[in-house]
């Protein structure tokens, strides 16, 4: 019998919280909002990152990311596909009710639910039974090298609150679906949700019955939205916010010479890049009539190389930017090097394909991309657009707001878009999967929106999912990326660079997920 972190007298935090007398208010923003707060309807990088102080999973990362345990104390594996978890006693949900393997069982169904966008990280999953109130076991259709990572990201709700309260199935985002799930938390974790003012502000307050242990001094946190660039840095030097996520790269420097501002930077293990429709006969925002210009994998290389990304680097991003060849970043398992290599910018080369291709004036086409979700987004946009224009492909660009943008991209109403793609799991089968694998059951092809198809693509991503030799599954690893490389089934941009900008009595621990842990947070 296999057994995992089992060090139960170092993990074992099961102190109740007791507010430190220094107690604070921890205020911050970033450019968009919190989109839901049901915790299996958006999986969406800030949102996972604010529900994750609300609702726990049965294991988490530490502050070197390792995956420790949190609901769960323990785990073995009997088997090479069961998985036996050991979970916490008296844990209870906001609302005093006792945290039991029911509600991790229902959790999990729960997630696997055709309106979760969660069911990704429930690949491999067959069956998840109770053994008894505090064990649970979780039997996958094959080995699962990447399952502990995948629970990170699982939160557990309770089934009782969810039953009263008609929330048995997840919020259905994209069909912009109102259930009490969306507005209302109930999890176990170190801050209930206090009030909700979609699109102005979101307030949580410590839990004083939290099983664990306070690490900071935030009692209260405030998010507030605030999309203008401007006004969030003229807040935090105001002293109206203490923390600002999104920093634009063009004030870092300002920011960091006025003595008042602290600045935390390091890479996100998020890449920015291009999506194409490669599914349909036409393209639904194009002025090409019967047939699809990206079908061809000419257009496809006259796109890549019709874009100057140094110089989306240096004039855009400020140096914010790693530019890149991959769809994966450095931190994530199954990196290569090798194969993080960009195609040159060349104006002429992206000229001559497209009059290969039968576009010897170019084409029209609707780019499609947010106005304050990723660093810099729209501004990248109006770059691409610019580039593209100068081969003669012309970009009618639609910028809208995070909330609106998710869920038509995500009904595939898109010709071209720009995407960010981050990787909680830490492991470059999340990105296949997600990106590259054809759209089917099971969270597979989830954002690939563009509808890439290629069997080889597919072929290995399957082997991936269940392949436990490191080296063997790096081999294979870097196949796929090789195809998606060739392919050019998106064009990658740069792995965005995450400043994080806080007042100098601010106290955080900065990651490469870019999620602010409050439970890491000082305000001195």
């Amino acid at each position: 019998m296999k057994r995992f972190a089992l060090a139960a007298a170092l993990l074992a935090a099961t102190l109740i919280a007791v507010p430190p007398a220094d107690a604070k208010t921890f205020r911050w923003a970033s450019q968009g909002d919190i989109l839901t707060m049901d915790p299996h309807s958006q999986n969406e990088a800030l949102n996972n990152g604010v529900l994750a102080d609300v609702y726990e999973t049965l294991v988490t990362r530490d502050k070197q990311l390792k995956v420790v345990p949190l609901l769960a104390v323990s785990w073995t594996q009997p088997k090479p596909t069961v998985w036996r978890f050991v979970l916490r006693k008296d844990v209870k949900f906001h609302d005093g009710t006792p945290f039991t393997a029911d509600d991790v069982v229902f959790s999990m169904q729960r997630a696997q639910a055709p309106s979760s966008n969660f069911q990704i990280y429930t690949q491999g999953i067959d069956k998840v039974r109770k053994v008894d109130d505090y064990t649970v076991e979780i039997e996958t259709k094959g080995p699962n090298p990447v399952l502990l990572d995948q629970l990170t990201e699982l939160r557990i709700m309770s089934k009782a609150w969810a039953e009263k309260n008609k929330v048995t199935a997840p919020q259905n985002f994209i069909q912009k679906e109102e259930t009490y799930s969306a507005r209302n938390a109930n999890g176990t974790g170190p801050y209930m949700l206090k009030s909700r003012e979609t699109d102005v502000r979101t307030v949580f307050v410590a839990n004083p019955n939290w099983w664990g242990k306070r690490e900071g001094n935030v009692t209260e946190v405030i998010y507030t939205p605030v999309k203008s660039d401007a006004t969030r840095v003229a807040a935090l030097l105001s002293g109206e916010l203490d923390f600002v996520l999104d920093p634009p790269p063009q004030d870092i420097a300002r920011l960091k010479s006025g003595g008042k501002i602290k600045i935390l930077e390091g890479n996100e293990n998020r890449t920015i890049f291009l999506g194409m429709d490669q599914h349909r006969d036409e393209l639904l925002y194009s002025d090409v009539k019967g047939k699809n210009p990206f079908k061809d994998l000419r257009v496809r290389q006259a796109v890549y190389y019709a874009i100057d990304e140094a110089a989306i680097q240096k004039n855009v991003m400020r140096g914010l930017a790693l530019p890149t060849g991959s769809i994966v970043a450095p931190q994530v398992r199954g990196y290569s090097k090798e194969l993080d290599k960009r195609l040159p910018h060349d104006s002429a080369k992206a000229k001559q394909l497209l009059a290969e291709a039968g576009y010897p004036n170019g084409f029209e086409v609707t780019l499609d991309c947010p106005n304050n979700r990723y660093i810099n987004d729209e501004r990248i946009c109006q770059a691409v657009a610019g580039m593209l224009a100068q081969v003669g492909i012309r970009v009618k660009l639609n910028a809208m707001p995070r909330a609106t943008y998710f869920p038509k991209i995500q009904k595939f109403d898109t010709s071209m878009y720009l995407l960010g793609w981050g990787v909680p799991t830490f492991d470059a089968l999340y990105s296949l999967q997600s990106l590259a694998r054809t759209v089917g059951p099971g969270g597979d092809g989830n954002f690939n929106l563009g509808r890439y198809s290629n069997p080889q693509m597919d072929a290995r991503v399957e082997r991936i999912k269940t392949e436990t030799d490191r080296a063997v599954r790096d081999r294979i690893i870097g196949e796929a990326l090789a195809i998606h490389n060739q392919d050019v089934a998106h064009v990658p941009l740069h792995h965005q660079v995450i400043p994080w900008a806080m007042k100098a009595n601010v106290d955080a621990v900065h990651r490469a997920d870019n999620r602010v842990t409050m439970n890491w947070v000082t305000v001195k």
